[in-house]
């Protein structure tokens, strides 16, 4: 027969070291302090309905169970994965009943994204009369997967992946629960903690593995760690947010000319199996909204690298997009042209259906040059300078000024053609 304490030690390591009070949950004080929003509603023995969004291992679901246990709702748990509309159903009966008894319930949905647009509107009418308390978990941006009327009647949480701290208090809990001292040397601590990136189920499942090695096991050092535990992959969907986040960071930090951070933004989307093609994509429209005249080369650079990696593959055509990134980084920087272009677009608009003026118009036709289309155009190649100071605009539209280089790199050439060019137009019209 199987003894108490036998079961106990039976339970994986995660699960025992589950909290027992939101005071034990690390990492996510500024929640649950007094002072944070589940603290505040937890004191009031007031919950409302939420969204609790943030990376695996965080303490979603045992946030959940916990603030139904302070705020003594009953606790009913679904996963999205594996529960449909009939569980759903079952729930709120159970729920109504409770509600009739003078007990309330919480309604706690694990992956709550995976349900469609029809099922979260199921939990409207619930939600609203009170006779669930809905808390949702998702690893997904709750603004992209849940209907909008759901998160009206939701507060989002957002719950942080687990900082160096917080992982180093787990492991020292580890080593608590089990009266042991994991066998490793200060560096490979820190490796193992960084290993977890953030998540601390899985920082203390690769724990209890170290802690079933024998009492007489050396101290392992980092190389002998990564032997004997595997490296958690890093968290990265190409399709969701994170494949938006990094892609976000990389571009920004060229705009900033930080190199360093954008090479590093570079690799993690790499590393997270993000397909080559949509960088160089990326680094292409860079080299034409951020950089533009600043410096033309930047754009035959973002092609040919584009070429390279096409020519060459990975993981050798890597390099060709690594320099890139370096030239795009360090390049002088201007959205002259991407500003011009939305300048020229908003005129186009407001403007309508004008006619270019009759002298810059072909005359194929002898009706066509009896309206007076071609007259009086000056060929540019024939005029002094080569430049006619001609108005190319409507006639019935004034000039405008859409491209206005910036004072940087090749634009500081482009600014002094321009102004050469507004004084021989100003002596024409004078």
């Amino acid at each position: 027969m199987t003894s108490l304490f036998e079961d106990q030690a039976s339970r994986p390591l995660a699960d025992r070291l589950r909290p027992a009070t939101l005071d034990d949950v690390v990492g996510q004080d500024h929640l649950l302090a007094e002072d944070g929003p589940l603290g505040r509603m937890v004191k009031a023995g007031r919950l409302s309905s939420l969204i609790l969004w943030g990376p695996p291992g965080t303490g979603k679901t045992t946030i959940a169970r916990l603030l139904a246990l302070h705020t003594k709702l009953s606790f009913e748990p679904l996963s999205a994965v594996f529960s449909g509309v009939a569980d759903l159903k079952k729930v709120f009966a159970r729920a109504k009943e409770r509600r009739e008894a003078g007990q309330g319930t919480l309604l706690f949905i694990d992956e709550i994204h995976r349900f469609n647009r029809a099922q979260q509107d199921g939990f409207l009418p619930y939600v609203e009369n009170g006779t669930v308390v809905l808390v949702g978990a998702t690893t997904e941006n709750p603004s992209f997967e849940l209907n909008a009327a759901l998160l009206s009647r939701a507060q989002v949480m957002v719950l942080n992946r687990l900082d160096d701290r917080a992982l180093e208090e787990l492991l020292s809990r580890a080593e608590d629960e089990t009266g042991k001292a994991l066998p490793l040397d200060l560096d490979a601590r820190a490796a193992l903690r960084a290993m977890a990136d953030g998540d601390g189920r899985y920082l203390l499942n690769m724990s209890e593995e170290l802690l079933a090695m024998p009492d007489d096991q050396e101290p392992l050092k980092t190389q002998d760690l990564a032997r004997v535990v595997q490296k958690r992959l890093p968290l990265y969907d190409k399709s969701q947010e994170g494949h938006y986040n990094l892609i976000s960071a990389l571009h920004k930090s060229l705009r900033g000319s930080d190199t360093d951070a954008a090479l590093y933004w570079f690799s993690r989307m790499l590393d997270g199996g993000e397909d080559p093609h949509f960088i160089a994509r990326r680094l292409t429209r860079f080299a034409v909204e951020d950089i533009g005249l600043a410096d033309p080369n930047a754009l035959t650079q973002a092609i040919a690298a584009w070429q390279a990696y096409e020519r060459l593959g990975s993981p050798e055509g890597e390099l060709a997009l690594v320099q890139l990134v370096i030239y795009l980084g360090t390049a002088p920087k201007s959205n002259a042209a991407y500003m011009a272009q939305k300048s020229a677009n908003r005129a186009a608009r407001e403007t309508g259906s004008l006619m270019p003026p009759k002298h810059i118009l072909n005359a194929p036709t002898k009706m066509m040059k009896e309206l007076g289309y071609g007259a009086g155009y000056a060929y540019d190649h024939d005029a002094q300078n080569g430049f006619s100071g001609q108005n190319y605009f409507p006639e019935d539209m004034s000039r405008q000024r859409f491209y206005e280089p910036k004072d940087i790199g090749f634009e500081r050439d482009i600014t002094k053609r321009l102004a050469y060019w507004d004084k021989l137009r100003a002596k024409r019209t004078d």
